[in-house]
């Protein structure tokens, strides 16, 4: 699937969650609500921002922090399993979870 049709796949599922935009950035898209990015779609993947209160749902899915290159880890975000990215009110959850943060 084409990052930008990964984009607009991701941008469909969350729908039910308001003031939701993608921007472009680095080769891939961060996600924002209203002005706080929450998301970023890098490579085909999503990756939600994540606290020390919820990086346990995502390590309990065999999930791994972002890696943009061999050289940087962003622990700050983590990858959403693709069953939580093709539920639509999952993904509003675990979306809603990362805008709280």
């Amino acid at each position: 699937m084409k990052q930008g049709s990964f984009k607009d796949f991701v941008l469909d599922q969350l729908a039910d969650l308001p003031d939701v935009t993608a921007r472009a950035m680095f080769g891939g898209y961060g996600l924002y609500h209203r002005a706080i990015i929450f998301g970023i779609i890098h490579k085909g993947r999503l990756y939600f921002k994540v606290t020390t209160a919820t990086v346990h749902r995502y390590k309990e899915h065999g999930m791994k922090p972002f890696r943009p290159n061999a050289k940087q880890t962003l622990k700050s975000f983590y990858e959403v399993p693709i069953d939580v990215i093709e539920d639509a009110e999952a993904l509003t959850e675990w979306a809603s979870q990362s805008v709280d943060t």
